[in-house]
């Protein structure tokens, strides 16, 4: 994949709709490349606005890698707490929920060396204005649990467009609030391929398309963002008495007659979205079953759909617990190729670059 493959832009719908075309026809013309920091254990948004499309990805034969961010753990925090049994957990919820390891190279930052590289050449092409400027670095800055704001906070963006492009990725599952880091690793290829063309005209990196799941952006129980770092997140591993207890204490409104309004009553849209995608029907349908039942009917059916839907997850992923073993040697051996590709992809780099 020395050439740039045709992507999407991210807010065309109908080049959205060419791309997931162009999937169907030709699945082995595309390579994934998504993951998630190693923070804490994944949930139902992360589950719903990317994790179900990987799967959905690699079964139509879509080339799948999938990064676990150890580096970017410390962007937002002063220590890596629990590193490693959290990178596990995230290997044990991948397999899980149906990707495949034999056709999926999972790796960590911290084992590819020449993907890290990549950041120093990538850096001079985005201003710091910018870097200030990404919607989504600000918000992780409110939220941050540091006293003051680091470096590799602001660099983020650019170490995920390392990510991306480094394996020549040309799409990307991603929630909505994502969408501004994927537009700097477009940016960021782009005006390398202008500044460092191949001598026979041909471009080093593609510019990588988004791909929006079916729910790009789950509320969490109090109503804002769902995240595992604002304690308001139901997460997969959760067992049916824990998510019962969590789902109960989301919040609603006054009215009891249900009705799927998200811009009016966003809580209570966002549990009818949840359930219906649980139970693959659309959230008017669940409205109209529960009618003036309520927030006490309208978390039960909630409630009942989720633990239905995830029950064989969580068997599996009960199942894949029991050998920590294996997690690792997963871990190995999508390493061990993520470094093939890393090392032929910055050799690459230093070549047009003119720094051998």
């Amino acid at each position: 994949m020395t050439t740039t493959t045709a992507a999407a832009d991210l807010a065309d719908p109908d080049d959205l709709a060419d791309l997931d075309a162009s999937i169907r026809t030709d699945p082995g013309a595309h390579r994934v490349l998504t993951g998630d920091r190693p923070t804490g254990p994944l949930h139902l948004g992360h589950y719903f606005g990317s994790l179900r499309n990987r799967v959905r990805l690699q079964r139509l034969g879509v080339e799948m890698f999938l990064v676990i961010p150890d580096y970017q753990v410390i962007t937002d925090r002063d220590l890596a707490d629990r590193l490693a049994e959290h990178t596990e957990n995230l290997v044990l919820d991948y397999l899980a929920t149906g990707i495949d390891a034999e056709r999926a190279t999972i790796f960590t930052h911290s084992s590819v060396p020449a993907l890290n590289q990549l950041l120093l050449p990538f850096l001079s092409l985005v201003s710091v204005a910018e870097l200030h400027r990404n919607p989504t670095v600000k918000d992780e800055i409110a939220h941050s649990s540091q006293a003051a704001v680091n470096g590799l906070m602001l660099t983020y963006p650019v170490h995920q467009a390392a990510d991306i492009l480094f394996c020549k990725a040309d799409l990307v599952p991603v929630g909505k609030d994502q969408l501004p880091h994927l537009e700097v690793a477009r940016t960021v290829a782009r005006r390398f391929n202008e500044r460092y063309p191949h001598p026979d005209g041909t471009t080093v990196f593609p510019r990588p398309g988004a791909l929006l799941g079916a729910a790009p952006l789950l509320l969490g129980t109090d109503g804002g963002k769902m995240s595992k770092s604002r304690g308001n997140s139901i997460p997969l591993a959760a067992d049916e008495d824990t998510t019962a207890r969590l789902l109960k204490g989301a919040k609603t409104d006054a009215d009891r007659r249900i009705s799927y309004d998200p811009a009016g009553r966003p809580e209570v849209s966002n549990l009818l979205l949840l359930a219906a995608l649980c139970q693959d029907r659309t959230p008017e349908e669940v409205a109209e079953e529960i009618g003036d039942g309520g927030a006490a009917a309208l978390k039960r059916t909630v409630t009942e759909a989720v633990n239905e839907y995830f029950r064989p997850i969580r068997a599996r992923r009960a199942e894949l617990a029991a050998d920590r073993g294996h997690l690792r040697e997963v871990l190995r051996a999508g390493s061990e190729r993520a470094n093939v590709i890393a090392d032929a992809t910055l050799a690459e780099v230093r070549e047009v670059m003119g720094s051998l």
